[in-house]
């Protein structure tokens, strides 16, 4: 699968939700996710081993390969306003594993509380 790119903006203190509907490249056609589960992460920087957020993550409709991520209103009020990365990551019935979205997520602090 090949990996596309979509970054994000996440206001603070607020629910968060993405989704994203997966498509073969050479066909167009989306898809079938039924054999795969999801896992999906923010950190500051790649390598970063501490400051992990971890998404819910949900695949929305297996058979229209959809994927969404999200974040609570708890979860978003206690990221601090910057700029991170992440990724979603389908793993299959077999173990193998395939990076499908990544991108950078600005993290906005607004000022109504």
């Amino acid at each position: 699968m090949a990996v596309y790119v979509s970054n994000i903006v996440i206001n603070t203190g607020t629910t968060f939700n993405q989704s994203f509907t997966l498509e073969n490249i050479n066909t167009n056609s989306v898809i079938d996710l039924s054999n795969y589960t999801i896992k999906s992460e923010m950190r500051k920087h790649p390598g970063s081993a501490t400051g992990v957020t971890t998404f819910t993550s949900t695949i929305a409709s297996a058979a229209g390969g959809v994927v969404t991520i999200g974040l609570s209103t708890t979860q978003t009020a206690s990221l601090k306003p910057g700029r991170y990365v992440y990724d979603v990551l389908l793993t299959d019935n077999s173990g193998v594993r395939d990076r499908v979205v990544e991108g950078m997520v600005i993290v906005s602090q607004g000022a109504t509380r």
